[in-house]
């Protein structure tokens, strides 16, 4: 478990480091292999660092290193304790983009609650409950009657493992959290709430809960994903085939819903165009985050608060280099920009919002997206490959906007499959740029 040069820069975040302490002075990674897990109690954690930062894993991205190259996961037990090994843990998500967002309405004496300016997980669920979504899940009035942090109770499961035989696992009075639980007549749905686009996520944030609720009321269980994003309400609708079954997760239905909105005309793209001046190229790393969704989820979450670079690799679907390649996009725009906090033994590498960022976030629905368009039309980069797209009527090759990049001289690029690979994210970002105007076109 010694350190390499050759090791993967995820290991260099403090979690990965001190997992990688733990697992050497416990021989955790043989204790697995020997006995299929390996269970350890919070104070050992401790040891190294806060168990709250050291086993929340709500992608399998944010997984460190040490437990991602061996196909390990972890789990709580108890309130005191977790259990290690090759366990199948996560459930991926898959954004069906035939799924057409039904348009709904804030109610006129609601003026708490703005639609376009929603920055956090709770505000997101109860934009959703005030405006119906909530009620149409369900196809029931609804009411909100749970949230926050409780004890699992007693019960016992088998979860699927990378080796192909089931392990049983007891859970005794683990934390549970719920974002949001709603009772109607004959339903109760639990909510796990995300803030923007994810690849996957934890079973266990709706298993543990779903576990606990099941034996506590007659009405059916319903339990479901949710991610806000892009001014989608995206409702990712479970079932559980198999009460017992960690794994036994099966999607039923995915619901969009969003909000009426100024539509974005060719026009207006062109008018962007047309007036948006071009800024020198930044001694800042050419964007190599191809998923702007992603880039506009992150603006989102620094809407809140300034953000240290792990947490947003532990709080976010990314895994460290994404981290760097989405912040590096944001800074690129003049829209993020990084700082540090010194101190005795350490330096914290912290990024928050520009004022002109902050700004933007601010505007309306239509106004936001249009200025995001000029922050990226400041760039003669994407400007050429724009003009050249409109011009031929035709999505330009990857070669030749690579020669664009090329011509442009960015940051710090010399060499043809670096300026290729970059052109991807170039075109993917004028494809939304195009796409704007069909946004919540049936596709």
């Amino acid at each position: 478990m010694g350190k390499s040069k050759n090791k993967n820069p995820e290991e260099y975040t403090i979690t990965n480091r001190a997992w990688e302490v733990l697992f050497k002075r416990y021989d955790i990674l043989n204790k697995v292999k020997e006995n299929g897990f390996y269970q350890i109690k919070s104070k050992t954690i401790k040891e190294v660092r806060e168990p709250r930062l050291m086993a929340k894993f709500d992608h399998k991205a944010n997984l460190p290193y040490i437990f991602k190259k061996d196909n390990l996961s972890i789990l709580p037990i108890s309130r005191s304790e977790y259990i290690i090994g090759e366990f199948d843990a996560f459930q991926k998500v898959k954004y069906d983009s035939k799924v057409k967002p039904q348009t709904v309405d804030i109610p006129s004496h609601i003026t708490t609650i703005d639609p376009s300016n929603l920055y956090s997980e709770s505000s997101a669920l109860h934009c959703a409950t005030v405006s119906g979504m909530i009620n149409d899940l369900l196809g029931e009035e609804a009411v909100q009657t749970v949230s926050g942090r409780m004890s699992s109770k007693q019960f016992d499961f088998t979860i699927s493992t990378k080796s192909g035989v089931d392990k049983r696992i007891d859970i005794k009075n683990s934390q549970v959290e719920i974002d949001g639980g709603y009772e109607s007549d004959s339903y109760f749905m639990i909510v796990e709430a995300k803030k923007g686009t994810v690849d996957d996520f934890m079973v266990r944030q709706l298993y543990y809960p779903y576990r606990l609720w099941e034996k506590q009321t007659s009405k059916e269980v319903k339990p479901v994903f949710f991610t806000h994003s892009n001014d989608v309400f995206s409702f990712f609708i479970y079932e559980f085939k198999d009460l017992g079954k960690y794994n036994s997760l099966s999607l039923v239905e995915q619901k969009d819903y969003t909000f009426k909105h100024e539509e974005i005309e060719l026009y207006d793209i062109l008018s962007v165009l047309e007036t948006t001046p071009i800024l020198p190229e930044p001694e800042i790393p050419f964007p190599q985050a191809n998923n702007i969704i992603r880039l506009l989820d992150l603006l989102e979450n620094l809407m809140l608060n300034d953000m240290e670079r792990d947490m947003i690799t532990l709080n976010y679907d990314f895994n460290v280099r994404q981290t760097n390649y989405y912040t590096d996009a944001g800074r690129y725009l003049g829209l993020i920009e990084k700082y540090q906090i010194k101190k005795p033994n350490s330096t914290k590498i912290m990024f928050r919002l520009t004022s002109e960022g902050r700004r933007i976030l601010e505007l309306s629905y239509k106004e936001k997206r249009l200025s995001i368009v000029r922050k990226i039309l400041e760039h003669k980069p994407f400007r050429m490959a724009l003009e050249a797209y409109l011009h031929n009527a035709i999505r330009p090759k990857k070669i030749a906007v690579a020669e664009i990049l090329r011509d442009c001289k960015i940051y710090n690029v010399d060499s043809q499959d670096t300026f290729e690979r970059r052109a991807s994210t170039v075109l993917r970002w004028i494809d939304w740029i195009l796409e704007l105007q069909h946004e919540f076109e049936q596709k």
